[in-house]
């Protein structure tokens, strides 16, 4: 199998999963920038993350690797079993930062040009997505203040998720979105072993 990644991006959680369960997956990055990336050729959305099984099939979308690698490892603690109320929570947090956090906060914050034209209009489309993204991270921040992780108490693969988009507010000028609940979440998510070397082969 392989796995196609860029550097900075949502993949992440992906690549994080794949050394979480140290999968036989190779990791191929690629450039969102070029126009002729293996990633283009590779997604049916030409975008990352993008899994390549070994009969050629392609899996696209986070909400849909995350599980299926998950589930490559019968009983892992990443996940849960079909059927359960541990797994239907785990997938509700996968569509909600995929809705809320990524796409609906995110997208118009780092592409305001998809939003309007007018480039005299982006800093009101970012702070329309400042201000979104604020009140999508609220119930995660009141949710994590009793708890360690998102779900069962264990790191599971919508943590590998979550993590992606704390790292993105870590960089982001100013700090804006100060939170000591999600601030000490994302030091946790920081320390795992699995994501320090996802971490360190993406700057390599």
């Amino acid at each position: 199998m392989k796995l196609y990644i860029a550097p900075g991006a949502c993949s992440f959680a992906s690549h994080v999963v794949v050394q979480e369960l140290d999968l036989p997956v190779e990791v191929v990055t690629v450039s969102l920038t070029d126009p002729q990336g293996l990633h283009k050729q590779v997604s049916p959305f030409g975008r990352v993350p993008a899994l390549q099984l070994d009969d050629g099939t392609v899996i696209a979308e986070n909400t849909v690797i995350l599980p299926f690698l998950a589930d490559l490892v019968p009983g892992t603690s990443l996940f849960a079993p079909a059927g359960s109320v541990e797994r239907a929570q785990i997938q509700s947090w996968l569509g909600y930062l995929s809705s809320e956090v990524h796409t609906g906060s995110f997208r118009p914050i780092n592409r305001p040009g998809r939003y309007h034209a007018d480039a005299a209009q982006h800093d009101q489309v970012r702070a329309s997505g400042i201000a979104l993204l604020r009140a999508a991270l609220a119930p995660i921040a009141a949710h994590l203040q009793t708890r360690t992780w998102l779900v069962g108490e264990r790191f599971t693969i919508a943590d590998a998720y979550l993590g992606v988009f704390l790292g993105w507010l870590a960089r982001a000028p100013g700090k804006p979105f100060k939170d000591e609940t999600l601030d000490a979440y994302y030091l946790r998510y920081q320390q795992r072993p699995a994501v320090k070397v996802a971490a360190d082969a993406e700057v390599a």
